[in-house]
């Protein structure tokens, strides 16, 4: 597969190249960042640090000619071009961007894989409208233990009645620009699945002074943002008497390239859509 990557230069892209160059059966089509990025015109390989993947062993780069070829090509900006080149686009980019960029996947019936988080409703719609020319796979998180978690969030949640009452708990590292995170809120929706109700009409996403005595049905939304934390998530139902804890801790953002990389390959010839991780990883029929 011919893989291209948005973003290049952020901390996700780069993660995203290491993988794409790291993997036998992918090609890199090309690498984008915005017009005016220093980034712009300088060789990829300078993108990756000594050369390296980045991953926690340093495993280097294969030995390959593509490889050798794809670190000497220059960072582009125009998106347009590596649309029209890739069989695949990865994208963990921001909201705007990402809607820009599904318009880009549906005109060239490419395959876009979204991680980026904090869409508006309106721009999620957006996905929606471009996945009828085009196979989108938009996460809120990438990772195979999130996608398990959110799983459990709406098994136990439809298990369970409102007597037990919900809070969800996110920390991650300090230049966190949005919050909830997009995780975060996805688990909210996985337990307002299992509940059959709204999250909208349910969710509390702050306290502050006297707020009086917690509602029945209310899901709680906790945000804690500090130093250098990759991403924790913890959904707790608290009952009369016992509580249930599901929690989910990342250690290293490979574990979002390698899903994204996941998605794409399983996503390659799959007909026109709007597809999650859940269909990715054959978690369909744990919806509910």
């Amino acid at each position: 597969m011919k893989i291209g990557i948005v973003g290049a230069a952020g901390r996700m892209g780069r993660m995203l190249l290491a993988d794409v160059l790291q993997a036998p059966d992918c090609r890199l089509a090309g690498a984008v960042e915005t017009a005016g990025h220093p980034a712009v015109g300088r060789p990829v390989g300078a993108l990756l640090e000594n050369g390296h993947a980045g991953a926690s062993d340093g495993a280097p780069l294969p030995d390959r000619p593509d490889v050798a070829e794809a670190l000497a090509q220059p960072v582009g900006d125009d998106a347009v071009a590596l649309f029209a080149a890739a069989d695949a686009v990865l994208d963990f980019t921001r909201p705007a961007a990402t809607v820009d960029f599904a318009r880009l996947a549906a005109q060239g019936k490419t395959v876009h894989v979204i991680g980026t988080t904090g869409l508006s409703a309106a721009e999620e719609a957006e996905l929606t409208k471009a996945a009828r020319h085009a196979a989108i796979v938009y996460a809120a998180n990438m990772s195979l233990g999130v996608n398990l978690l959110l799983a459990l969030a709406r098994r136990v949640a439809a298990t369970l009645d409102i007597g037990y009452d919900v809070e969800i708990v996110e920390m991650h590292h300090r230049h966190k620009v949005d919050a909830p995170s997009g995780t975060a809120l996805a688990l909210g929706r996985a337990v307002a699945d299992g509940r059959r109700v709204d999250l909208e009409d349910h969710w509390v996403k702050a306290r502050d002074g006297v707020t009086g005595p917690r509602r029945d049905g209310d899901i709680g939304f906790a945000t804690l943002r500090g130093g250098d934390v990759v991403g924790e998530h913890r959904v707790l139902f608290a009952g009369a008497g016992e509580q249930i804890e599901l929690v989910h801790r990342a250690g290293r953002r490979e574990i979002f390239a390698q899903g994204a990389l996941r998605a794409a390959r399983w996503a390659h010839g799959k007909p026109p859509g709007l597809y999650g991780m859940a269909d990715v990883l054959g978690l369909a029929d744990t919806r509910g």
